[in-house]
């Protein structure tokens, strides 16, 4: 048996602190980032092998305010709780995205309108979360593209523990500080910093064969060669 508290709390985990921050991080060069303005998602997506975007329950709030391009804040958030959003914010430049994992907690949201009036005042340009938000006809009036799983009244506490700049899954994908993130209507595509440069350079090739593919489409087109060379090879079996 232990002799007194002091003694016992010897013999047990600390508590974390509330918050743990690594404010330093590398970033792409602006032009790279700006390079990604108006490309879309699924185009982004393509120049990655068909991979690369977030879960598809975390959708944009609103489709009028669903165009968005930046770098990655990454913090943490416990259970019912947004004290890391803070240190996020804190963190956070003029034209990043803020993206709060929650571990997909659907008890309560992680921020509402106020909070990210806050982020659109200091110049944020987009929020991300896997868990929910709240206040939705003050976001939409924030105008700050944001992107989440869903909508709840309930409110989180402010008591941590939590981090900011360390990477997070979110909607599947790990996300790192420093990380491109482009979003629309189609969802949220994540693009590795160091991946960048190769993901700008194949997007080239893949806009240039969509455009033509698609004014193929217009001119009537009803299916492509490789469809065709399929349906008539020994590879498909008709069997009616």
């Amino acid at each position: 048996m232990f002799r007194s508290f002091r003694e016992w709390g010897r013999y047990m985990i600390e508590d974390p602190p509330l918050l743990t921050i690594k404010r330093r991080f590398e970033r792409p060069a602006a032009e790279i980032i700006s390079a990604f303005a108006g490309v879309p998602v699924s185009q982004v997506v393509d120049a990655m092998g068909g991979r690369g975007a977030l879960h598809y329950a975390i959708k944009p709030l609103s489709p009028a305010a669903a165009t968005m391009v930046g770098v990655a804040v990454t913090c943490h958030c416990g259970p019912a709780d947004n004290l890391a959003l803070f240190g996020a914010l804190d963190a956070a430049a003029s034209g990043d995205v803020i993206v709060a994992a929650t571990d997909s907690f659907a008890g309560t949201a992680v921020t509402g309108d106020l909070v990210l009036g806050m982020a659109r005042n200091k110049g944020v340009a987009g929020f991300i979360t896997d868990g929910l938000v709240r206040d939705v006809v003050g976001i939409e009036a924030v105008g700050l593209p944001v992107y989440c799983a869903g909508i709840i009244a309930n409110s989180p506490a402010r008591n941590g523990p939590g981090t900011v700049g360390f990477p997070v899954v979110v909607g599947g994908v790990t996300i790192s500080p420093g990380d491109i993130l482009v979003g629309d209507r189609d969802g949220v595509a994540v693009v590795p910093r160091l991946e960048a440069e190769t993901v700008l350079a194949r997007l080239a090739a893949i806009r240039a064969a969509e455009k033509t593919l698609d004014g193929l489409v217009r001119q009537g087109l009803e299916m492509p060669d490789f469809a065709k060379v399929v349906l008539k090879s020994n590879r498909a079996r008709f069997v009616d």
